[in-house]
């Protein structure tokens, strides 16, 4: 017999955990899943309840003859892949096709990359989990349901390469909404009314009108405002003073969602980024000069607050020694976990607090890692270090004080807050959204609470007033949605899973359902049609509830409350019929042609409005004799006019001609302004040249086969090639530390 196998899914993580375990055990990687539903078909079979087709990937054909060859001698063989539904779905493939290799085959579950973490999930092995596989099953099979039967309809009625999801298009429905909801929105005006006191001792201090004849105070307009501003002219008298301590607790640790938003609010990560810098930090990272793999968090697929022993052991120990007794609960800070979790494993936390973050930027730095992948390494691991930390220390103490002050009828409203103890402040303090971002539509009422000190006020005390202040405002609109905000959404509404977040946001913007605008996202014209689509035909496949009610169900099945075959024969027996009458009865937009009174300028034919799978656009009515195609703008009124195509310096490769710049699935381009006579192109090159020392190439923006935007150099295929490629978009701001 040869060695134990240990079978992970990441040549990463493979490569660790062969570091901390010597010769004693030979450890692989699947790179991945090994089998999967066809992608060539449906690959369930309706007829035989709903049976998967499982296919091994084609491109895993070599790893799995390996793996088979290492495990066919082995003593034991250990399925390792992540600790979680997907993880337990690769550990179940690579079970159902080495079951015939070898009868010792456990899964272990390793929580954190360390020595510590390897053993004691070695020290642990358990049977398959039948249960968590098929949740995850259910989840595959329902998704591919949806997926097939709804895509195909879309391109029917919209346009070819579109796709429709269970979840995603959900998503993309909160986007749609709340956009109308702006649209909607009617700005009411109002006016906020202050005063500037002084006391005896020429101590000054802001008051807002909060109550007129002990009522709320709402002034509508400025005949008003200008009345009650008459009365604020006089005497005052403080009414009443009250003080009180507040405190201000730490943040729980974090889980995937919590991650994903301060990352977005901090950094701007993406939530694509932050899972895929996370993996890395998990899965083992070199540090220094010699290249020691570490793993330097816990797992980052989680939903549970719950820290163990240990853990808190070492945070309580690391608090009072850096920063005293006064800083350290009398017990350890313990969090509430929502009811929804799964609590399969910890908060995401440092694997080791006595590495601080500035031992491992510096680390991570002097290592071989890519300067900006490790300055963003360094700074998501700050964030995680500090508020694990910080969630174990005390709060911060304030000395709150409010002030009710009189003047006849009216009652104004001052108050301020002084800190006592910073407590965990002194080492983290949660990036919070502006009251705005979290607030319905409405008023912006100010209010001077914060940090000012008020003057020490009694009660009878008759401040002099300096001036009386009006200020005109309006009612806002809710924000739109930012990253962080609909991933908070989704999961305050139960919608999809920590793990899914991610995959979400990139796949509603690759399918072009949302653009970006200053940080927030804004459907396009196709999300709004689709989203349209979906509602009208299929009104519970993209409700809030029912959504919500089915990930409550896939939970069910992996407690072995409920049977994956009935939850998804249930569903599919109510579903397929309404797929059915949608083809049949939902109109053709791919077909519906809008007339305009703009004229073809190649052929004097008329402009109509088409649809594509990009959208709409304007096309040549002598279509197919005329081929010409135009952007165009509709205003609020209806009208339509032409968008003129931003035109560039650069010379068709083919003719000489100007190029224009022009849109295709893979993203923006340079085409020949004499198309389709011409068809020369040049890719888009952006103001900023090829970070590569000795490169003259510029950066292009490209799309990758499954939409995904990348930034590489001009110069690859080139003469004088270039592979420099970043996922990461390119800004005008040079960074401030380098």
């Amino acid at each position: 017999m040869s060695k134990p196998v240990i079978i992970v899914e990441s040549p990463t993580k493979a490569k660790s955990i062969t570091k901390y375990l010597a010769s004693r055990y030979i450890v692989l990687a699947s790179r991945g899943h090994v089998r999967d539903l066809p992608k060539n078909e449906m690959g369930v079979d309706i007829e035989k309840n709903f049976e998967p087709k499982y296919r091994v990937l084609s491109e895993k054909k070599d790893v799995i003859a390996s793996i088979k060859k290492a495990v066919a001698t082995a003593e034991a063989v250990y399925l390792a892949p992540d600790p979680d539904r997907e993880g337990e779905a690769i550990a179940w493939h690579i079970y159902e096709i080495i079951k015939g290799e070898n009868d010792n085959i456990s899964r272990v579950l390793f929580n954190e990359i360390t020595p510590r973490g390897v053993e004691a999930g070695l020290a642990h092995p358990r049977p398959l989990d039948q249960k968590l596989f098929e949740a995850q099953q259910a989840r595959r099979v329902l998704d591919r349901l949806v997926g097939y039967e709804l895509s195909p309809l879309l391109w029917k009625k919209v346009g070819r390469g579109l796709s429709a999801g269970r979840v995603q298009s959900v998503a993309v429905r909160l986007v749609v909404e709340r956009e109308r909801e702006i649209q909607r929105f009617v700005p009411q005006e109002y006016w906020n009314l202050s005063v500037l006191l002084e006391t005896a001792k020429k101590e000054r201090f802001t008051a807002v009108l909060s109550r007129i004849d002990g009522k709320k105070a709402t002034v509508r307009d400025e005949e008003t405002a200008r009345g009650l501003c008459d009365e604020l002219d006089g005497e005052y008298r403080v009414a009443t003073v009250t003080q009180k301590v507040q405190k201000k607790f730490p943040a729980p640790p974090f889980i995937t969602s919590t991650l994903q938003q301060e990352a977005s609010r901090r950094y701007h990560f993406p939530a694509q980024k932050t899972m895929s810098l996370a993996q890395k930090l998990y899965e083992g990272i070199e540090l220094g000069k010699n290249k020691e793999l570490t793993g330097l968090i816990t797992y980052m697929r989680t939903d549970s607050t719950r820290l163990s022993e240990d853990s808190l052991t070492e945070a309580r120990e690391y608090i009072g020694q850096r920063f005293g007794g006064d800083f350290l609960p009398a017990k350890a800070n313990v969090y509430k976990t929502k009811s929804t979790a799964q609590d399969a494993h910890e908060a995401i936390r440092p694997t080791d607090v006595s590495r601080t973050p500035e031992q491992v930027e510096q680390l991570i730095l002097s290592s071989n890692t890519n300067r900006t992948d490790a300055r963003n390494l360094a700074r998501l691991y700050e964030v995680i270090w500090k508020r694990f930390v910080a969630s174990q220390m005390n709060p911060a103490i304030f000395d709150a004080t409010v002030v009710e002050i009189e003047r006849g009828r009216l009652t104004l409203r001052s108050s301020g807050s002084v800190q006592r103890f910073a407590g965990f402040t002194v080492l983290y303090e949660e990036n919070r959204e502006k009251e705005a971002e979290k607030a319905p539509a409405g008023e912006d009422t100010p209010d001077p609470e914060g940090d000012n000190q008020l003057p020490d006020l009694k009660v009878d005390e008759r401040p002099g007033l300096v001036t009386v202040n009006r200020e005109q405002r309006f009612t806002q609109p809710p924000p739109r949605f930012s990253e962080a905000t609909l991933i908070r959404e989704l999961e305050e509404k139960g919608i999809g899973r920590p793990s899914t977040y991610a995959t979400i946001m990139t796949t509603i913007a690759n399918r072009k359902y949302i653009e970006r605008s200053a940080g927030r996202f804004v459907p396009t014209e196709l999300g709004e049609i689709v989203t349209d689509l979906l509602v009208t035909a299929f009104p519970e496949v993209v409700n809030v509830e029912f959504t919500a009610g089915m990930e409550k169900n896939l939970d069910g099945v992996e407690e072995d409350q409920i049977q994956w075959r009935k939850l998804i024969g249930d569903f599919y027996t109510t579903f397929h019929p309404v797929v059915v009458s949608a083809e049949r009865d939902l109109p053709n937009i791919r077909s519906k042609i809008e007339p305009t009174d703009i004229p073809c300028e190649k052929c004097g034919g008329n402009m109509v409005i088409r649809w594509g799978s990009n959208g709409s656009f304007l096309a040549c009515s002598n279509y197919p004799d005329c081929k010409n195609t135009r952007e165009y703008r509709k205003e609020a009124n209806g009208k339509v006019s032409v968008v003129e195509p931003e035109k560039r310096d650069e010379k068709c490769p083919l003719c000489a001609s100007g190029m224009i710049v022009r849109q295709s699935k893979f993203g923006p381009f340079l085409g020949c302004s004499r198309y389709p006579e011409c068809k020369g192109t040049l890719p888009l090159t952006l103001p900023y040249k090829c970070p590569k020392p000795d490169c003259t190439g510029m950066l292009v923006e490209k799309r990758g086969k499954k939409g995904k935007v990348f930034f590489g150099c001009s110069n690859y295929g080139t003469e004088t090639p270039c592979d420099f490629v970043t996922w990461d978009r390119p800004m005008k701001e040079s960074c401030p530390q380098c």
